[in-house]
Parts: structure tokens; sequence; C-alpha cells
């Protein structure tokens, strides 16, 4: 297999040197997260794993660094009126919270059947709720009429140039921290983060192999990738509720071309991923960051050859612990 990128140019949407441009500007208010190891998952894999913890971001998600960047580009003469999104998640309080750093209003749009934590968590941050029926339908709708009437920018939560860039500046400082990665994982929901892991680890080294882990029960990006052709979400079911979304033609140009594979994971090896990383390296993190570590440790992964150094994003640690899986 042909692991150096392929298909069309990777900079036709976003380049390398937006990525390298975003970690400029998000530097003075994202964490630089650290990179971890563990001996134990290490000998369960059956090679050396480096974990990215965004778990350890501000708002708790990687989802800061995409919305940090696109509040923080807008001119001032954009930026005056605000910025507004529809999300019922990371996103939504990443934007918020970006907003308020910059001083501007943030617009969020959120499903009526919204968990009050993350309603309380979008308020706490600044942000001005407006809830809606929960489908993309009235979602998309809320959020346009919002853009209309109040002047606000919309920013979506993966499907922009700016939230790409940003998302790349989590793998580029991972190839900073650990260089001669071999390999990076991370989880695909909506292709944000994915996207944004191509354009910079292949920036840095075409060579590097970028795996894409999703869980089988919200398999969309593996069938794409099989047919060759952007397939719908079809009604999604997994515990990893921030990858439930779609890829948007923009994230899936990306993934098409420059993503190995994608491997998916049972709801179980998702729990099992997530109590292993409690218990032995004392973190919190989310179903959707095990995704990633359970496909790391799945038999297809570690059939894999030439892999002595992988790179594991860590996208979230925003659990609600009444919902416990265990």
């Amino acid at each position: 297999m042909n692991h150096a990128p392929r298909g069309r140019p990777i900079d036709a949407v976003v380049s390398f040197s937006d990525i390298q441009a975003a970690a400029t500007r998000i530097a003075p208010c994202a964490h630089r997260t650290p990179v971890m190891s563990s001996e134990t998952l290490d000998a369960l894999a059956g090679r050396k794993l480096f974990f990215k913890c965004e778990n350890l971001q501000k708002v708790g998600a990687f989802k800061f660094r995409g919305a940090c960047n696109a509040v923080m580009k807008l001119t001032d003469q954009q930026a005056r009126s605000g910025v507004v999104t529809h999300s019922s998640g990371n996103h939504a309080q990443a934007l918020a919270l970006a907003a308020r750093l910059r001083g501007i209003p943030a617009f969020i749009v959120m499903p009526r059947t919204s968990s009050a934590v993350k309603v309380r968590a979008v308020e706490g941050y600044g942000g001005r709720i407006t809830l809606c029926e929960p489908n993309q339908a009235s979602r998309e709708g809320a959020a346009a009429r919002l853009a209309r009437e109040t002047g606000a920018t919309l920013i979506p939560p993966y499907d922009h140039p700016d939230i790409i860039a940003g998302q790349g500046t989590a793998a580029l400082e991972l190839l900073q921290d650990v260089p001669g990665l071999d390999a990076i994982i991370a989880p695909i929901g909506g292709g944000g983060l994915i996207s944004g892991t191509c354009i910079a680890a292949h920036g840095v080294r075409a060579s590097i192999r970028v795996i894409a882990a999703e869980p089988a029960g919200a398999d969309d990006a593996a069938r794409s990738l099989q047919s060759k052709t952007l397939l719908a979400q079809d009604s999604p079911s997994t515990i990893a509720d921030g990858l439930l979304t779609g890829m948007s033609e923009l994230t899936w140009s990306i993934v098409r071309a420059h993503v190995e594979r994608v491997v998916t994971v049972s709801e179980s090896r998702i729990v099992e991923a997530m109590r292993l990383v409690w218990e032995r390296m004392k973190l919190i993190i989310e179903p959707s960051s095990a995704v990633a570590l359970a496909a790391a440790l799945s038999d297809e992964v570690r059939a894999l050859s030439n892999l002595d150094r992988v790179g594991v994003i860590f996208s979230g640690g925003n659990v609600d612990l009444d919902k416990l899986p265990w």
C-alpha cells in the first residue's frame, strides 16, 4: 500500500502553512496539552503509543483549537457582530469561550433535547442559547436565521477551513514533541480533526500514516472509504456521542485522499478502552477519545507492520458522570 499522500494536492483547501499560522494565532489562548505514555498500553498494543491529551484542553476538548482559530482570525469588522453556530456538544462550548476571550457575542443554537449540563456549560462561557428541534434542518435553519438577524459570522463545527486548520495544531504539537512517529490515529465524526491531522502530519513528513478510528455503530466514514463515495450517516447508535455526525464534502475530500484506512470498533471495545485509560493512566477521557485507543489495540492495527511508534489523539474528556458505562 502506498502510504504517501495521494489524490489532489493536500493544500487545495487547507495548507500546512495555514496550520502553522493557526498554531501561532491560538498560542496565547489554548493549552499546549501534554503527551503521555503507558507501558501497560504499550504492551497491549505491541508497540510504543504516545497520547496527545486533548482531554486537558480548554473546554475539555480539541474543539477549542478550531473555534479559537476561527474567532481570532476574524477581522475587527466581522467580529463586531459576533459569531453563531449550531452544536449540542463541545463545539458550542468552544465557540462560546473563544468569543468571550475576544469580547464578542456568541449565538449558539442547541437542540431542546441537549443535556442540562451542556446547556449550563455553554451559558457559563457566555453563550447566548437558542433552543431548536432536535434535527439537522432545524439546527441549520435557526443558525442561518440568527446570522441574518444579528450579522454574526457562521462558524460551523467542522465544515470550515479555519476550523480544520485549528484542529490540525494538535497533531502539529504532537509531532514536535515526539519526532519520528510512524503513524497517528485519531477518531472521526464530522472529520475536522482527522482532516487537520492529515495536513499537519503530511506537512511534517509525507510518509506518516494516518488512521481514522470510528465506532462500528456510526461507520459512515469506513463505508465511504470502501465505496469511494461520500455516504450519509445512517441512524448512528454509539456511546461515542461526539462521533455521531457524518462528514461534509470538504472533510471527505481530505479523508478520501489522505487517510490510509478507517478502523471500526465495537461498543464493548470502546468501553474497555475508556476504562483502561481511567484505571491505568488516571486520565478522564470521553468515549470518543477511547475509540482511538480501541483502534490502536485492535487486531487490525496490531497486524500492521512497520508501526513502531504511534501517536493517538485523545479528543476530549467531557463525560456525564451520572451516566458512566460501568
